[in-house]
């Protein structure tokens, strides 16, 4: 008898987390929404004009790379 669809996810599912996997679930904004394209047009001008209005922005943007190189998961 062939395996039911929900035995072969969870016998995939036990392979993958016994290489040392485990599942994780992101959420991410819906490009399809009425409306997303204008609010992206709307921050990205308010980033524009705070870049404009603070010089320091550009400092701080250049030296945050640097700022990573430490890190660890």
């Amino acid at each position: 008898m062939p395996m039911s669809v929900n035995e072969r996810v969870q016998k995939r599912r036990a392979l993958l987390r016994a290489s040392g996997l485990r599942p994780l679930q992101i959420w991410v904004p819906d490009t399809r929404q009425p409306g997303f394209v204008e609010e992206c047009r709307r921050q990205s001008m308010v980033v524009a004009r705070t870049d404009l209005d603070d010089p320091d922005v550009d400092t701080f943007m250049e030296g945050a790379p640097a700022d990573a190189d430490d890190w660890t998961a």
